[in-house]
Formats: structure tokens, sequence, C-alpha cells
């Protein structure tokens, strides 16, 4: 297995560079020197309430530093990469804000070993001297079934506690009732995790390994193994698993959650996981919730506290009064606590009426033979597209990211649907209107606006008859439309390129006598060798225009997919 490779100056000299670059943005921050130490740049606002340090092992950003700063953490102290901070630096961060003149210490640790020892020894060190110092230690993880003496590991639910003991602390509380209320709070909270892949520390091999279709349960922040493999799930089910597991009255570590419960829902990133996945399991996990009765106060979607490059997700639950939830609320100026709207997530919220506008207007629906050769023409389009999607995108993944044939199966299938659902016009402007409608708002991506455009124009040109010059002048006017909106020209390797040789060989329409089929016969030829060329070609426009031209040694996907369609049409119209 080889060492991941890392966009760091050095190993070593990582959480150093890490932190000085967020300082160097930040103004509110500043570093203390001689120390991997963060503190309030406003440290004189401390006077007279309450300082909140935290911190640990490098490698969770935007924990710790991120959440410096009014209505959160006073400071926090840093260790290398997974590793608990020195005590001299915790040590440090307590005098600095003693010497500011704070009414009392506390310190918010995550349930590991090397931190509490650390930050323990601190705190008495920090005694000793006559600081008045208080620790209180999360620990949040709902993973394992058994007991442990160690405890639960602390996860991301350490950074609610950040918010609620920041606004106690900004509101005058006193040592004692910040500590009192931010443990009843740990208490009532719960984090699981789920990985799709592990993370490797800089300069180290990744933490474990993980089949392509294997998912880990319940591990830790750290890279530490879970406490169930399994297979892959969707994400619905595995946000249903994870809650399942969360509040299994088997399990040691369980969250109590019961229906009329009001919790605040966490959604973490562990890191890797795009932000199109983070968004799903979001919904996942509030129509989850929202089934067993729970009301969700809020909901925090986000990085908060990650694991390097880890490609998961932990989903974290604090059972919330509204005087907690007041808490969450509260102002703070940290940098990596999200703009929260004061509202409770749902996913029942009213949708906004679409307009209806002359081109969304209920277009006809067609009877008698034209209907049903339109029909079968379609159902021939659909079929190939589909039948093509495995070659379109594999012809895409040289120059695109590999889903043409994804996008045209995605276009196959809406026709399908719509076409099943009422027979389609019989007339080609209201068929190909229809069309072009059903493409722009189902097919998506460039392929959708250019045939929506094609379509569209076309549509125009035939409005006034439908003889056969008719369809060479609405192929023609499809393609200015395509050119004058997509800036290609035949030549650049696009789909036009099949379009504009089959546009050319459908000019003998124009002319008295002309009979269609053998005329688009000669088209679809015209287009498939069309299609072939543009494996010689540079590509001129769209994503492929990025890449080498040595590097694009197939035909281009889109020539090819509408080579398919002609000859589609061409043998629906056989039939």
């Amino acid at each position: 297995m080889e060492v991941p490779k890392k966009l760091v100056n050095s190993v070593a000299g990582c959480a150093d560079d890490a932190l000085a670059g967020l300082v160097a943005c930040n103004p509110g921050l500043r570093l203390l020197r001689g120390h991997r130490v963060v503190l309030r740049a406003d440290m004189a606002a401390v006077r007279g309430r309450v300082a909140l340090l935290s911190g640990g092992g490098s490698g969770h950003e935007p924990a710790h530093a991120g959440y410096v700063g009014m209505g959160m953490l006073t400071g926090v102290v840093a260790g290398a990469v997974f590793t608990s901070p020195a005590v001299g630096s915790i040590l440090a961060a307590i005098r600095a804000v003693t010497q500011a003149g704070a009414a009392g210490t506390l310190l918010i640790v995550k349930n590991y070993t090397g931190d509490r020892l650390n930050f323990g020894l601190a705190l008495e060190r920090a005694r000793a001297e006559g600081a008045d110092v208080r620790m209180v230690v999360v620990g949040d993880d709902s993973a394992f079934a058994a007991p442990k003496k160690a405890g639960r590991r602390g996860l991301c639910g350490t950074v609610l506690i950040h918010k609620v003991a920041g606004a106690l602390a900004e509101a005058g509380a006193s040592l004692n009732e910040i500590v009192e209320k931010v443990s009843a709070a740990a208490k009532a909270m719960g984090t699981l995790g789920l990985s799709l892949s592990p993370c490797s520390v800089p300069g180290s091999k990744p933490t474990f390994e993980l089949g392509t279709d294997e998912m880990e349960l319940g591990l830790g922040i750290h890279g530490e193994a879970g406490v169930r493999r399994m297979k892959v799930l969707p994400a619905d089910e595995a946000v249903e698993t994870m809650l399942a597991h969360m509040t299994d009255p088997s399990n040691a570590s369980r969250l109590p959650l019961s229906p009329g419960a009001s919790v605040v829902l966490v959604v973490n990133n562990l890191g890797g996981l795009s932000c199109l996945e983070l968004g799903i399991v979001a919904g996942a996990a509030v129509r989850c919730l929202e089934s067993r009765g729970v009301r969700i106060a809020r909901a925090l979607v986000g990085s908060f506290m990650t694991a390097l490059e880890m490609a998961g997700v932990s989903l974290t639950l604090l059972l919330a009064d509204e005087e907690l939830v007041g808490l969450i609320d509260a102002k703070t100026t940290a940098m990596a606590w999200p703009n929260l709207a004061a509202a409770p997530a749902t996913s029942q919220r009213q949708e906004v009426p679409a307009p209806e506008g002359p081109e969304t207007a209920q277009h006809e629906t067609g009877v008698g033979p034209g209907a049903a050769r339109a029909q079968l023409v379609l159902e021939r389009v659909c079929s190939t597209l589909l039948d093509m999607e495995d070659e379109l995108n594999e012809l895409d993944r040289a120059a695109g990211d590999g889903d043409c044939g994804h996008t045209h199966a995605r276009a196959a299938r809406a026709i399908q649907e719509w076409a099943h659902a009422r027979p389609p016009p019989a007339a080609p402007t209201p068929l190909l209107s229809a069309l072009a409608d059903l493409l722009l708002e189902k097919m998506g991506g460039s392929s959708g606006a250019l045939y929506g455009l094609f379509l569209t124009a076309a549509a125009r040109a035939l409005r006034d008859g439908s003889h056969l010059p008719a369809w060479a002048d609405a192929v023609d006017a499809g393609i200015e439309a395509m050119q004058r909106y997509g800036g290609a020209s035949p030549g650049d390797r696009t789909m036009l390129d099949s379009l504009c040789a089959a546009a050319q060989a459908l000019q003998p329409l124009r002319s008295p006598g002309a009979e269609l089929l053998p005329v688009l016969a000669d088209a679809v030829q015209s287009a498939e060798v069309a299609a072939e060329a543009t494996r010689r070609m540079e590509a001129g426009a769209g994503r492929a225009s990025y890449i080498g031209s040595a590097q694009l040694l197939q035909p281009d996907p889109g020539a090819v997919a509408v080579a398919g369609v002609l000859r589609a049409v061409l043998e629906g119209l056989r039939s």
C-alpha cells in the first residue's frame, strides 16, 4: 500500500503551517509565541468572564481553532496530527487567559487517554499556581454495544459543547454553572460515524483498508476501526442503520430517543465526502428522524470535526430543550460555526409553485396514425440510447466526466415515461416543442440545453407546414441555434459534426419529387461517417477542448449519440 500524496511543506511542520495560515487569514485570532496555541485577539473581552480552552490533535479541522471567537472558545491548544498537545502548551494557554483576567478557566476535552492525561496534568499544575481551573470530558460516541473501561470516545458532539459553553460564558455564567450545564448536555448526546474510506496521517499509509464494496460503522476520528464492517448501502438505508444502532436499547452507549423528543442534529463531513453526498445524507437523516416522531429543532450540515481526508459522515444528536436551543442560536464570531437559521429542520417545506407560461402550457395529445408513428419512432430512439449508455460513458471518460451515456439514458427514460403516460402529439411542431421542454427539464447538462435549442428552433420552422423542404429548413434552423449559443462549429469535434453532415445530406429534400426514406438513409450514413471522423479531430469546443489532442483517440460521444439517434429515427420510420 502506497503512502498517499499530501499537499504539505513538510510532515513535521504541517500542524504549525496550518495554524499559521488560519491566523494569517483571520484577524480575530492570534498565536501564542513559542506554542501551538491559538487565542482570541480581543483577550481584554475575557476579563471577568469564564475562559474556555479546548484542543487536541491536529487533522480534525476546522476543529479546534475554527471555534475560537466571541461566543465560543477563548483559545485552543493543538498537537501534531492525531497527537495530544503538549502539557507545557496547555499550561501556557491557561496562564494566558488567567493573566487576562478570566473568572476561571474551563478545559473542554474529548475523551481520549492522551488528551485526558495532558490536559489533566496541566490543570493540576495550574491549580498549584493558584488558577481556578475545571475540566469537562466529552464522550459522545454511540458505537459500542458493551461498556468500555476507557468510556465513550469524544467525537463531533464536542463542537456543540463548545457552543453551549461559549454562549453561557458570554452571558456571564459562573464556572460552576457552565460545568453543570455542559456536563448535562454532554450526557444527552450521541454521535456515530460511518466511512467509505480510511484516512492517512501525512507521511504514513492509510490507517486501515476497506474493500471497494465495504463501509465501516462506528469508527473514530483518528481512523480507529469501527464496530461493524458491512456492504455499501444506499444513503437512506445507511442513515437508518446508523440511527437504529445509536438508539438500540441493547447498546450500552445508546442515546434514548423517544417520539416527541426535540434534538439538535449535526451531519458532519469526516473530511472527504462530497457536498453532494452530504446533502443526501442530511435529507435522509431529517426524514428518518421525522418518521420516528422526533422534532429537529436545529440542523447543522458541513465539516465540523474531520478525520483528515476520510470519506465518511457522522451524525450527532443532542436532546435539546428551549434553553439549549437558545444557546445554540446565540451569536458567535467563530469562523467555523455556520450561519445557522433559527428554525427547525423539516422535509415538509412548502414548495413554491412554478409559474405557468406559454412554453410550459399543456401540449396537445396525439390521436390517429401520425401519433402512433411518432410513438414508435420515439420508442426506437429511447431503446437505442439506453443500449448505447455504457458505450457513450466509455467514450466520454477520455475527455469529460464519463457521464454522456448517463445523460442520454436519463433523457430516454424521461421520454419513455412521458410517451407512456399519454400519446405524443401527432403534429411536428407540438411534438418537437414538447420534447424540447422535456429534455430541458429532465436531461440536464450541456447536452440537454443543446438538444432543447435544436428542437425549439426546429419546431418553430415547422409551424407553417411539415412538407419535406420544411424538414430540411427545420434541421438547418436547429443547427443555427446550437451554433449561435453553443459556440461550436463543424470540425470542432462535437455533436455538430454529425448533425451538419446529416443536414448537408438532407438538402435533396428541397427538390421536387424527393422521397424521405432514401434521403434520410444517406443522411444517417453521412452522420455515422462524420462521427467516426471526429476520432482524428482536435477538439475546438466543449470540455474536450481542454484535453491534449494526443489523448483523444476515440470518436466524440456526442457525435456518436446523434448518429445513433438518426439511425433510430430511420429504423422507426421504416418499420
